[in-house]
């Protein structure tokens, strides 16, 4: 296993979940309208969940040896608040997610158990994101 490489690609997972902090928390603040209260519940679950997996990254990574990142994934701004917007926003951010974690899990595959483990139970919790972020973009009249 290189361990180098997945000490780099752990701190690449710890900066995107701190970004999904980030970004949780700026979406639940800027909802607006009829849903407010359970998309705001739901986005700050979100928040709260993304730096659960930040700190499980940064365990991983100090147990290696390695020094976990104080760097913050790319935050781009988009300026569209519309809840569709920000909904789909979240989904490219999973989907991220997911291939860093099936990257980090053929990295540890037969090497480590635990991490390999890790990895894919992380891959199945951002799949059942995906699909939650893609039931909440459908219409009840959609096949």
């Amino acid at each position: 296993m290189d361990k180098d490489r997945v000490i780099e690609l752990l701190n690449q997972i710890l900066e995107l979940e701190l970004a999904g902090v980030v970004r949780n928390t700026h979406y639940s603040l800027m909802v607006f309208g009829r849903n407010r209260i359970p998309l705001v519940a739901w986005f700050r679950a979100e928040a709260n969940e993304s730096l659960t997996h930040a700190t499980q990254a940064g365990e991983y990574i100090t147990s290696l040896g390695g020094h976990p990142s104080l760097k913050i994934g790319n935050l781009l701004e988009t300026h569209q608040h519309e809840i569709d917007t920000m909904l789909t926003e979240s989904m490219e951010h999973e989907k991220r997610g997911m291939e860093m974690y099936k990257q980090l899990m053929k990295l540890v595959e037969g090497h480590d158990i635990r991490l390999e483990e890790y990895a894919r139970s992380m891959v199945r919790t951002e799949l059942e994101h995906l699909d939650e972020v893609k039931k909440m973009l459908r219409s009840p009249d959609d096949d």
